[in-house]
C-alpha cells in the first residue's frame, strides 16, 4: 500500500515509467482506428494524429525519446514485410519497370530540388544538395493499407516497392557522400571502401542468408516460436550490418525480406505470426513515433518558416506527382494505378528525417528547414495515406470485378489422415493449392473401422484432429472435420468424397512395409487401387521429408497426352500455385504439344511465371529427370488411372520406382481427374482418342486458342 501511495505521488507528466507508457500506447492502437473509422479517415493518420497529442510538441504526456526503440523496429518491420510480401516472379517479371520508377522518383525530385532551392531559397551548394536528395526520398507508410486491402499483388505497388528501394538506396549514398565531403574524407580511398562494405553486405543478405534459413527450417521443423525469433533475428541483424556497411538499416531490412521471400510461403502460419505482430504492436509504435516528430507551433516562429515549410511540402508532393505521372505514361497504366504508385511514394517519414537531423547536426541546414521538414512529414503522411487508402479500395473493386466466375462446383479438398504426425504437412500442401477465393472449407478425414472397437478409435482420432484444428487456425485456414465408420479404408474415402462433392483428395504417403501403417491406412497396393477406381477426382499422393519452404526448385513431370485429360487445366493451375507460394523455380518435363497448352495457360490466365522446359516422351526412365534433381528440390509426377487417355504401361509400380530415383527428395504423385470409363475395355485406342478428345476438353482448348490468337494478333 505504501509503494503504492509513493507511486502516486511521484507520478508527474510527462510519463517516464513503462508499464504507464506501454499501457497508454496500446490503448492509442486500440482505440484511435475505432474512433476515426466513423469519419471515414485511415487509421494510420489517427496514429499520427495520436502521437502529436502526446508527444513533446502536444500535451507532453509521455517522455521524448521513450518509444524510439520500437518506432525504429516499426520502420524495419515496414521494409521487411514489403521485401516479404513482394511476389518475386512479379517483381522479375517488372524490375526494369521498377528501375524506371526508381530513376523517375529519383532525378525529378533531385533536379526540381535543385531549381527551388538555389534560385527560390537561395541555399548553398551543399544545403541545395542535401534537401533535394530529401526530396527524392520517401517511406513506404501507407504501405499496410495496400496490404490490408489485399493490392499487393498489383503491378502498380510492385513498382511502387521496388522504386522505393532504389531512390531510397541512391540517396542515403549520397548522404554518404555528403557527410564524406563535410569531413575532408573524400577520396579514392572513402570510394573503395564503400563499394567493398557494400557488396560484402549484399553477398552476405542474398547468399548466405537464405542458405542459412534453409538449413534451419530443415533441421527445427516443429518448433513455431523458434521460426518466429529466427526470423526476427535476422531481419535486425541486417539492419545492423547495411549500417555497418554505410547505408541506413531500412534497406538491410528490406533485402531480408526478399531473402526470406521464397522460404516463407505467405499462406503459411509463420507469414500470418509474422504479419500479426508487425500489424498488431511495431508498425502502430513506428505511425505514432512519426506524429511526435511534428510541432505544429514552427509554423507561429515567423513568415520564414513558414515559407520554407510551404515550399518544401509543395516541392515533395508535385514532384512524386510528376515521377507517377511519367510512369504512368511510360506504361500505360490506369489512373488508378497512378494514384496508388503517388500515394505510396508521397509520404516522408524516417528516412526524410534521418537526412535532415544529420544536415542540421553538421550545420548544412538551419532550424528553419528542420521545422519545415517537421511539417512535410506530416502534411506528405496524411495525403499518401488518403489517397492510398481511396485509390487502394478503388483498384481493389476493380481487380475483384475483373476476376473470372467461379465454377459452379466449388471447390473442396479432401484430406484423410490416418497419422498424427502427416497432417501439419498435408495441411499446409493443402493451404498453398487451395483457391484464394474459394470459400469451402478443407475437410480433414478420420476413418474408423466398423468393429467392437469403434468407439474407443472415434474418441482417439477426435484427439488427433485437435492437431489439425489448432495448425488451421495459425493459418486462419477454414476447416471441417469429417470422421466416418465404414468397413475399410478405400470405402471410407470414396463415400465421404461423393457425400461431400470434393474437387480434390491429398492422401499421405505410406510404407507399406509396416504392420502398423497397412492397418492404419496403407494406401499403395490395393488400397490405392480401389480408392482410384472409385474417385475420379484428382488425387494427390504425398510424401514430403521436409518442409515445402525449403524447396528450391519444383521439378513436373508430365505423361504423353496429359493435355487430353479432363482434369489437366486443374491440376496445372494447382502446380504453378504451389511453386509460386514455394518461390521454387518450375521444370517440366513435357511432349511439345503439352508446353504449348501450358503456355497458353499461362497467357490466358496472366500469370507471372517463369517455366523451364525439357523434352519428355513419357517413357519408363526416370534417369533423364533424376539428373535435374538435388536435394531440396520437389518432384512431382503426373500419372494416370489404368486404362485411361494418359495411361502408359511404364505407370505400373510407378510409386516403387519414384522411391528407387527419388529417396530423398519430397515427392508428390498425381493422378489427374478423369471420366470414370475404361478406354481400353471399351475397345478405344488412346490414338484414336487424341485426334477427338472428350466434347468438353475440346471446347475449353478451342476457348483457349482463340484467347491466345487475341493476345497475340499484330496491331493494325
Amino acid at each position: 500500500m505504501k509503494h503504492s501511495l509513493v507511486l502516486l505521488m511521484n507520478f508527474s507528466l510527462p510519463l517516464k515509467d513503462p508499464i504507464p507508457i506501454f499501457s497508454l500506447v496500446l490503448f492509442i492502437i486500440l482505440l484511435a482506428p475505432i474512433i476515426l473509422r466513423k469519419f471515414r479517415i485511415p487509421s494510420i493518420i489517427g496514429l499520427i494524429l495520436a502521437g502529436m497529442l502526446i508527444g513533446d510538441h502536444g500535451f507532453k504526456i509521455i517522455e521524448k525519446g521513450s518509444i524510439d526503440l520500437f518506432g525504429k523496429a516499426g520502420l524495419l518491420y515496414i521494409m521487411f514485410l514489403a521485401g516479404l510480401e513482394l511476389d518475386m516472379n512479379e517483381f522479375r517479371k517488372n524490375r526494369y519497370r521498377s528501375m524506371v520508377f526508381g530513376a523517375f522518383t529519383f532525378f525529378i525530385p533531385l533536379l526540381m530540388g535543385y531549381l527551388v532551392c538555389t534560385y527560390v531559397l537561395h541555399f548553398n551548394f551543399m544545403a541545395t544538395l542535401l534537401i533535394s536528395s530529401m526530396f527524392a526520398t520517401h517511406t513506404l507508410v501507407a504501405y499496410p493499407l495496400a496490404s490490408r486491402l489485399g493490392i499487393t499483388k498489383n503491378e502498380a505497388v510492385t513498382v511502387a516497392v521496388g522504386g522505393t528501394i532504389i531512390t531510397d538506396t541512391a540517396v542515403l549514398v549520397i548522404l554518404a557522400v555528403i557527410t564524406g565531403a563535410e569531413a575532408g574524407n573524400l577520396n579514392t580511398e572513402f570510394w573503395v571502401r564503400l563499394s567493398i562494405s557494400l557488396a560484402v553486405f549484399a553477398t552476405i543478405i542474398l547468399w548466405l542468408m537464405p542458405m542459412l534459413g534453409r538449413w534451419f527450417f530443415k533441421k527445427i521443423k516443429d518448433d513455431k516460436t523458434s521460426h518466429f525469433i529466427f526470423v526476427m533475428a535476422l531481419v535486425f541483424l541486417s539492419a545492423f550490418l547495411a549500417e555497418l556497411a554505410g547505408v541506413e538499416g531500412i534497406i538491410g531490412a528490406f533485402l531480408a525480406g526478399l531473402a526470406l521471400n521464397q522460404l516463407i510461403p505467405h499462406t503459411s502460419p509463420l507469414m500470418n505470426r509474422i504479419e500479426f505482430v508487425g500489424n498488431a504492436l511495431f508498425i502502430p509504435f513506428f505511425l505514432i513515433s512519426v506524429g511526435m516528430l511534428v510541432d505544429l507551433r514552427v509554423l507561429m516562429k515567423g513568415p520564414q518558416a513558414l515559407i520554407i515549410a510551404s515550399a518544401l511540402t509543395i516541392m515533395a508532393l508535385s514532384s512524386k506527382w510528376l515521377a507517377a505521372w511519367f510512369t504512368q505514361l511510360v506504361f500505360r497504366y490506369t489512373p488508378t494505378q497512378r494514384r496508388v504508385i503517388f500515394g505510396l511514394s508521397s509520404s516522408h517519414a524516417a528516412a526524410t528525417i534521418a537526412v535532415i537531423l544529420i544536415g542540421f547536426n553538421m550545420h548544412i541546414v538551419d532550424e528553419n528547414v528542420l521545422n519545415g521538414t517537421v511539417i512535410l512529414i506530416l502534411v506528405t503522411c496524411l495525403a499518401g495515406s488518403f489517397v492510398t487508402e481511396n485509390a487502394g479500395r478503388k483498384m481493389a473493386i476493380e481487380e475483384a470485378s475483373a476476376r473470372p466466375e467461379l465454377p459452379d462446383q466449388p471447390e473442396r479438398i479432401l484430406i484423410p489422415v490416418a497419422h498424427p504426425d502427416r497432417i501439419e504437412a498435408l495441411l499446409d500442401f493443402a493451404v498453398m493449392i487451395k483457391d484464394p477465393q474459394a470459400n469451402t472449407p478443407i475437410y480433414p478425414l478420420a476413418i474408423v473401422q466398423d468393429n467392437s472397437a469403434a468407439k474407443e478409435s472415434i474418441h482417439a482420432s477426435n484427439k488427433m484432429m485437435e492437431k489439425a484444428i489448432i495448425h488451421a487456425a495459425a493459418t486462419e485456414s477454414q476447416l471441417q472435420v469429417v470422421t466416418r465408420i465404414d468397413l475399410n479404408i478405400s470405402d471410407g474415402i470414396s463415400r465421404a468424397a461423393t457425400e461431400l462433392m470434393v474437387s480434390d483428395v491429398i492422401l499421405g504417403w505410406t510404407d507399406k512395409t509396416s504392420a502398423t501403417d497397412r492397418f492404419l491406412g496403407s494406401f499403395f497396393g490395393s488400397t490405392l487401387d480401389n480408392v482410384l477406381q472409385s474417385v475420379w477426382e484428382t488425387v494427390y499422393v504425398c510424401r514430403f521429408l521436409y518442409p515445402l519452404n525449403t524447396t528450391k526448385k519444383m521439378v513436373l513431370a508430365l505423361p504423353k497426352n496429359a493435355e487430353y485429360e479432363q482434369g489437366f487445366l486443374h491440376y496445372l493451375q494447382k502446380m504453378l500455385m504451389l511453386a509460386k507460394q514455394a518461390g521454387a523455380k518450375l521444370v517440366v518435363f513435357c511432349a511439345n504439344s503439352t508446353q504449348t497448352i501450358i503456355d497458353g495457360y499461362i497467357v490466358q490466365s496472366k500469370m507471372s511465371m517463369e517455366i523451364q522446359y525439357r523434352v519428355y516422351d513419357g517413357t519408363e526412365d526416370f534417369l533423364a529427370i533424376s539428373r535435374e534433381v538435388s536435394r531440396n528440390d520437389l518432384v512431382a509426377v503426373v500419372t494416370a488411372r489404368k486404362g485411361t487417355l494418359s495411361y502408359n504401361a511404364y505407370m505400373e509400380n510407378i510409386p516403387g520406382k519414384i522411391e528407387r530415383h527419388f529417396r530423398d527428395n519430397n515427392v508428390l504423385l498425381l493422378y489427374p481427374e478423369q471420366i470414370a470409363v475404361d478406354y481400353v475395355e471399351a475397345g478405344i485406342q488412346p490414338e484414336d482418342l487424341t485426334l477427338a478428345p472428350i466434347q468438353e476438353q475440346l471446347e475449353n482448348l478451342n476457348k483457349l486458342g482463340k484467347a491466345v490468337k487475341r493476345i497475340f494478333k499484330p496491331k493494325k
